[in-house]
């Protein structure tokens, strides 16, 4: 699938719903496409390439923010056993969870964002059908969540949304960084 391609989907493709549920897709379609749009013209090569002194590059932000969006659709889904329990992660698991960072040998742009569209289809299908926005699992056990929170799927929407948001903005620095192209601008 084409960026023009994913690109058309977000305008046309999205599930017909309205109200609240219009609103959070509409905002996220818009997130994600700033996101998609700072790997527009690269190779798999460019990316990969780490261009600030952080650990970043274009293709790990799209596979850690498709990963992430994948993760809480299970949660509102499933639960906290969808996700685990991030306090019992080895070493090994975290550097598991690192190569979500990164372009790994043999997985190209294309791939990643291939990916990232299925997850994003998924999760509009999810926004569209699910029967109540409000229902709400305890958050799993981690070292960030604050003990015996609940999330309603609003409030894991609104998550994933600001997780969009927040990469695009780290997307958008690192492509400047590579070849001095801009979202926006």
């Amino acid at each position: 699938m084409t960026f023009d391609e994913m690109t058309t989907r977000d305008r046309a493709g999205a599930p017909a719903v309205t109200g609240e549920r219009a609103d959070l897709l509409e905002t996220l379609a818009k997130h994600r496409h700033f996101l998609r749009f700072t790997t527009r013209d690269l190779t798999d090569e460019q990316a990969g390439l780490r261009t600030t002194a952080g650990e970043l590059c274009l293709g790990g932000l799209i596979k850690h923010v498709a990963a992430v969006e994948r993760s809480w659709g299970d949660f509102i889904l499933n639960g906290p056993s969808a996700m685990g329990d991030f306090t019992a992660m080895t070493e090994a698991d975290w550097a598991r969870r690192a190569d979500e960072f990164r372009m790994l040998p043999g997985e190209t742009l294309a791939g990643v964002l291939a990916a990232y569209a299925e997850v994003a289809r998924r999760t509009d299908d999810l926004v569209a059908t699910l029967p109540d926005l409000g229902a709400s699992w305890p958050l799993p056990k981690a070292p960030w969540s604050e003990p015996g929170a609940r999330w309603s799927a609003r409030r894991v929407l609104l998550h994933i949304i600001a997780e969009t948001a927040q990469h695009a903005g780290h997307a958008d620095i690192v492509r400047e960084s590579l070849d001095g192209a801009k979202t926006m601008g």
